[in-house]
């Protein structure tokens, strides 16, 4: 008896402390993910994830899943908390469910969508026309968004290369330097034509964003 209780307190110790499962409808994701379905911004998709409301990072998920009537399909969750979805009609046909479990409770998570490259674009190597594409292609999503509304829309003044040492900070060749993790390319650089050489991979390449 004592044996059985030991073993059931070290199972119970390793579990976690707190966690939530959390539904959200197929449908909420696709209509984003369709807004990625022309041929001029077909080097990009979305990250999803879900903020922590007031502390600026990323609540945790332990497994995430599609789910509909008939099957079950893992989804990969990246150590930064985002994963990306296929955008097939047919799941939200079917009533697609994606099951997610947090770590913490699910009302202080929020819905965070990150709108960045796909990884075949990320490399060490860009010549000047693939930065050419990557600005059009973001170029072209925010002008779309804003076709109605383009007074309440960002404009894209560059391109971030965030990596995954946030402490990186060095120069790079003809370029602006690496700082804190990132590198930032304004379109007056970017008008030049330049190539650009990296150290390493970057994480991600994002629009850089503002209202004029």
């Amino acid at each position: 008896m004592k044996n059985w209780i030991t073993g059931a307190l070290l199972l119970f110790c390793s579990q976690p402390a707190f966690a939530e499962l959390l539904e959200v409808e197929y449908s909420r994701f696709y209509s984003h993910l369709r807004k990625l379905n022309g041929d001029d911004v077909q080097a990009l998709e979305f990250a999803f994830g879900f903020s922590r409301v007031g502390e600026g990072r990323l609540c945790e998920i332990q497994k995430a899943e599609i789910v509909t009537d008939k099957k079950t399909m893992p989804i990969t969750v990246t150590s930064e908390q985002r994963f990306t979805l296929p955008q097939e009609k047919a799941l939200k046909l079917a009533s697609a469910m994606i099951r997610i479990e947090l770590e913490e409770a699910a009302n202080v998570c929020d819905m965070s969508v990150q709108l960045q490259t796909k990884p075949e674009y990320l490399k060490t190597y860009y010549s000047a026309d693939e930065l050419a594409m990557l600005i059009e292609q973001y170029e072209a999503f925010f002008n779309e968004m804003g076709s109605f509304l383009s007074f309440m829309m960002p404009s894209v003044k560059g391109l971030t290369f965030q990596f995954d040492d946030d402490n990186m900070s060095r120069p790079v060749k003809n370029a602006p330097n690496i700082n804190a993790g990132y590198l930032q390319l304004p379109k007056a650089w970017l008008k030049q034509k330049k190539a650009l050489t990296l150290p390493e991979k970057p994480l991600r390449v994002t629009a850089i964003a503002s209202r004029d």
